[in-house]
């Protein structure tokens, strides 16, 4: 029998979901996908939240877990620089769970996608230090220690040379500062290098967009530790939102 979970990933420009085969860590229909409502609010992306859930219309019980793009503790939304500041201090497995009347796990966009890495991607079963980083318009991370996710590290904003990281090192800054490749790759070299010195990382592997591009710039690294792509892009957020909330359930039937 097919395990399944259901994931919605909240973006700045989109809200998507999907259910999920938690064996595989694949998705069993194609997602769903409905505009984030402008202005962003709690009140009307939770009203997509539940359009996108009865879409499906997962069995009850079925376990949803939700990633928003911010630092979430225990369900609560602390910073929200993408969508709309007054989701600050807002209980989003609350309102999630009363306007869907499913079980609700949130977790950090970057956490989620690192969860699925190290479940079903590159980092499958292995031990140690495992640092996810999200290259896009801004750096995005999840840190995994021995199968266990430390939450909301957002190690995108260490001070690097007086600056902050996801400034010069992002893949946006290509662009904004007209880099060459040659110049980004040596941006990502100090970056990953002062990660390297705080964290002592075992693997690391490279997310976001441009990771589907990634030997333009991967081999060009020297670190101490193995640099690989992330394996499943796009649905990285969903299948380990998926994943996670379905760990939480469990654990809070055991205790």
């Amino acid at each position: 029998m097919t395990r399944v979970g259901f994931g919605i990933d909240i973006g700045g420009s989109g809200i998507k979901g999907a259910p999920v085969d938690l064996k595989k860590g694949r998705f069993i229909e194609d997602r769903y996908r409905v505009p984030t409502p402008q202005p962003a609010t709690p009140e009307d992306v939770v009203a997509v939240v539940a359009e996108v859930t009865a879409h499906f219309a997962p069995e009850p019980g079925t376990p949803v877990g939700i990633t928003f793009p911010g630092v979430v503790q225990r369900g609560v939304v602390l910073t929200a620089a993408n969508v709309d500041d007054s989701w600050v201090g807002v209980n989003l497995n609350h309102l999630a769970r009363e306007a869907t009347g499913y079980p609700v796990s949130v977790i950090n966009d970057a956490d989620a996608a690192g969860y699925a890495e190290y479940r079903y991607g590159a980092a499958h079963g292995r031990d140690g230090v495992v640092l996810l980083a999200t290259l896009g318009t801004g750096i995005g991370t999840a840190l995994i220690v021995d199968g266990t996710l430390v939450p909301n590290t957002e190690l995108g904003h260490l001070t690097v040379d007086g600056a902050d990281a996801e400034e010069f090192a992002a893949e946006s800054a290509r662009e904004r500062h007209g880099l060459s490749d040659a110049q980004w790759v040596a941006h990502l070299q100090r970056y990953f290098d002062e990660v390297e010195k705080l964290l002592w990382p075992d693997l690391i592997i490279v997310g976001g967009g441009v990771s589907k591009e990634h030997d333009m710039f991967l081999p060009h690294l020297t670190l101490r530790a193995p640099i690989i792509p992330a394996e499943l892009f796009n649905d990285a957020g969903i299948v380990g939102a998926a994943a996670h909330a379905h760990r939480q359930l469990k654990k809070k039937h055991s205790k």
